[in-house]
């Protein structure tokens, strides 16, 4: 018999209190993540298979305009945080031009973008003048041969290097994104942890999820936050609790060390989905009011259809509707009803 969802994965008002943005459980939503493109120069194992990928045609992509007119609209309901995601957002052409121009809005407070890191050192200094506030940078191991064996591309130096010229130009703080996977690199969490003792980066360990080639991959096992919390206080001894609620992670800080450490439990955080106040829009032009759900309204008919302004905002203010209490991974080991997504992440942004 399925598990009900807990109480605490649930938001408690049944309707929205406040114009805008807000959903039908009282969540106002104030982050977007936008994806510039599904396409991606690294293979990640748990992401996409190796060969026989197939790229959206760039007719079928959102061009930069329609993004920028969807971020004026989200933005005048009260988004004021914003992350560029792809695939990888640094392959797309123009996307420093396209960041000064959202920059420019004025509206938007945090402007991040999440990146794999291999074109980042030569990008860096150009984002940061662009008005890039911040990256994310995904690297799930510290071993050159595994992070090969991983992206299923030599680029562990590149991406170090990317991490480096970040901090170098003022992009900060710099995260460093590590999926945590049994048996590949779940040795090297205290190790991981370590750099927040040296450097002033935040390390965020991030629960393995069942999208996309994961769910067709039974050996790529997730490990749980407190198992990822349980290693690194064995390492280091008692962790002091910085944040909790704020967004998607857990924050804590080693004793005396220069940086941060966060934890994502997206599916064994009971409460992860109380406080959730984000909504993903696609390269495809799909408003995705879950990340755990395949339901997706289409934003990108509409605006090639000559929609006014008004009307725009009623379609994300409908998607924003159809945003679900909870994606139903704490009811078990399936995403709600219908067992593992098999939409891979780069399609549908980080």
């Amino acid at each position: 018999m399925e598990k009900p969802c807990p109480r605490s994965c649930r938001p408690e008002d049944p309707e929205p209190k406040a114009r805008g943005l807000v959903d039908l459980h009282g969540r106002a939503i104030r982050y977007l993540r936008l994806s510039v493109t599904d396409r991606c120069n690294l293979r990640c194992r748990y992401c996409m298979p190796p060969v026989g990928t197939e790229w959206v045609p760039h007719e079928d992509v959102l061009s930069y305009e329609e993004m920028e007119r969807i971020l004026g609209v989200c933005s005048r309901l009260g988004v004021s945080k914003v992350r560029i995601t792809g695939g990888e957002p640094l392959l797309r052409k123009g996307i420093e031009g396209f960041i000064a121009r959202i920059s420019a809005m004025g509206a938007v407070k945090d402007l991040s973008l999440t990146t794999n890191g291999v074109l980042l050192a030569g990008k860096a200094r150009e984002l940061r003048r662009s008005g890039l506030h911040r990256v994310n940078v995904s690297l799930d191991t510290l071993d050159r041969k595994k992070f090969a064996h991983i992206t299923r591309v030599d680029a562990f130096d590149d991406v170090i290097r990317g991490i480096c010229a970040a901090y170098e130009h003022g992009l900060r703080p710099v995260k460093v994104n590590v999926v945590a996977i049994k048996g590949f690199n779940d040795d090297e969490v205290a190790e991981f942890a370590g750099l927040t003792v040296r450097l002033p980066v935040e390390v965020r360990f991030i629960e393995l999820m069942p999208l996309g080639c994961v769910s067709r991959f039974p050996e790529l096992v997730h490990v749980e936050a407190g198992e990822i919390l349980a290693r690194i206080e064995e390492a280091y001894g008692g962790l002091e609790e910085l944040e909790k609620g704020l967004g998607p992670a857990t924050v804590y800080k080693i004793p005396g060390a220069h940086g941060r450490i966060g934890i994502i439990g997206a599916l064994s955080g009971h409460a992860f989905c109380a406080s959730c106040n984000r909504i993903r829009i696609t390269a495809r032009g799909r408003l995705r009011p879950c990340l755990f759900s395949e339901e997706e309204l289409d934003i990108m008919t509409p605006l090639r259809s000559g929609v006014t302004d008004e009307e725009l905002e009623a379609v994300i203010v409908e998607g924003v509707r159809r945003k679900p209490a909870s994606h139903g991974a704490c009811r078990g080991t399936s995403i709600g009803d219908r067992g593992p997504l098999r939409q891979a992440m780069h399609t549908i942004g980080g």
